[in-house]
């Protein structure tokens, strides 16, 4: 009777699966997602800007249910012997573990997600590609440069982490103010640096290059549960693409990809439009 009782049980579920399966393969069909929207179709987007006064530069972004906040902070450092005419970035995500249920697992979720948005941001290791213009922040080359510290903190989480994440990084940068820097060289080799008061005077960062992130296969939880896989693809305003990121264990063939790439170039316009609209709106406010 037990294993009776399990084998019905096991088959009620697997017919509960085939027929989400059923369901989601009837909405691609009609080209309609569980709430509604198209596939090609961005949930709303709200930027609030400022949201850490102790920081260089913050940002709170909603995109739909998700809800995450990114702030800068900039510090004077060193070049590295490798790239002694840039400045550097670091990018670091903490998941809060009420956010969503798979947050459960935070730091290596963590680490994922700031790998992913360094490789959607940063580009390669040389900074071939990067996203973010490393160049400029430099301050004397090959002795001085700005460290900019990115921290990002996912609130909640239904869907478009990545995305929302790249747009509060891109918010915050805008919301971003450098003290400006004059140095002098007194000695061969030392040198002193003058920090102009940030209140006074101070370099506001250019985000016209930096990219936005759109994902692929990626929207809502519940939709999330039946891709293989994500591509998640950075794009500029130009239509160049900066980084790319797969996850997902399931492989994807070449063919797959360009088309994903071209489906992310498509909707990258209006996002970026959008998200440029809300940060100056945001920006705008904040100056009230």
């Amino acid at each position: 009777m037990i294993m009776s009782g399990l084998v019905t049980v096991k088959l009620l579920m697997l017919l509960m699966v085939r027929a989400v399966a059923c369901c989601a393969d009837l909405g691609i069909a009609q080209d309609l997602r569980s709430d509604g929207r198209k596939r090609l179709t961005y949930r709303p987007i709200y930027v609030e800007t400022g949201v850490i006064p102790q920081a260089n530069g913050s940002a709170r972004v909603r995109m739909g249910g998700t809800d995450v906040i990114a702030s800068v902070k900039a510090e004077i450092g060193r070049p590295s012997p490798l790239q002694p005419n840039k400045g550097k970035v670091s990018i670091y995500v903490d998941c809060s573990p009420t956010a969503a249920p798979m947050f459960e697992r935070g730091e290596e979720l963590s680490t994922e997600l700031s790998v992913a948005l360094q490789r959607c941001l940063l580009g390669g290791k040389s900074g071939a590609g990067a996203g973010i213009d490393l160049s400029s922040l430099m301050v004397v080359e090959g002795k001085v440069c700005w460290d900019l510290y990115i921290d990002g903190l996912v609130v909640s989480s239904d869907g478009n982490l990545l995305d929302a994440l790249g747009a509060s990084i891109k918010a915050a940068l805008s919301n971003t103010g450098i003290p400006r820097v004059h140095a002098t060289a007194k000695h061969p080799v030392k040198i002193n640096l003058n920090l102009t008061s940030v209140t006074k005077e101070f370099l506001q960062f250019d985000t016209s290059g930096v990219p936005i992130i759109v994902t692929l296969t990626k929207m809502r939880l519940e939709e999330e549960s039946q891709m293989s896989s994500a591509v998640s693809v950075s794009i500029n305003r130009k239509g160049l693409i900066c980084g790319l990121s797969k996850r997902g264990g399931a492989g994807l063939d070449p063919s797959v990809i360009l088309d994903m790439i071209s489906v992310a170039k498509h909707v990258s316009k209006q996002l970026i439009d959008r998200l440029d609209s809300e940060i100056s709106a945001a920006e705008a406010i904040e100056e009230e």
